[in-house]
């Protein structure tokens, strides 16, 4: 018969690391640190040393975008665009659902968009997380 209390840690243990899988994914997409808190329970110390681990630098400060002008302009509308319709896919027809969905939608949305070596794709990571929440709370 299993100890409950071994039981229970053998849980946790998994679950951390279920988290960190999940940080260190969004961390090599380019979330920010607001978007990791929000969507794991790890803490933001934790957080914040995962990321200096694998980017070598502090995470970026300041505040998440949060206007949705960004998103009218032509060039983001566009990349918005094939993200959301990608995100969309997901949802409808693959059983992914919450950050995982928004994960693998971003990741094939930066297989189809092509950007110069070393440069920034045009939608952000954090950017597509927020779109996400703007359109599915209305």
């Amino acid at each position: 018969m299993e100890n409950k209390s071994s039981v229970t840690s053998v849980k946790s243990v998994v679950n951390e690391s279920e988290q960190i899988q999940l940080a260190i994914q969004m961390i090599k997409l380019g979330a920010r640190l607001q978007l990791l808190e929000s969507q794991t329970t790890l803490s933001r110390e934790r957080l914040i040393k995962l990321y200096k681990e694998l980017k070598g630098v502090s995470p970026p400060k300041g505040m998440l975008p949060f206007s949705t002008d960004w998103f009218l302009t032509w060039q983001p509308n566009i990349h918005s665009s094939i993200f959301y319709n990608i995100y969309k896919f997901m949802i409808d027809y693959t059983g992914e659902t919450g950050i995982h969905a928004i994960i693998k939608a971003y990741s094939l949305y930066l297989q189809q968009v092509e950007t110069e070596e070393g440069a920034e794709p045009v939608l952000s990571m954090t950017r597509a997380w927020t779109m996400v929440r703007f359109v599915e709370s209305k």
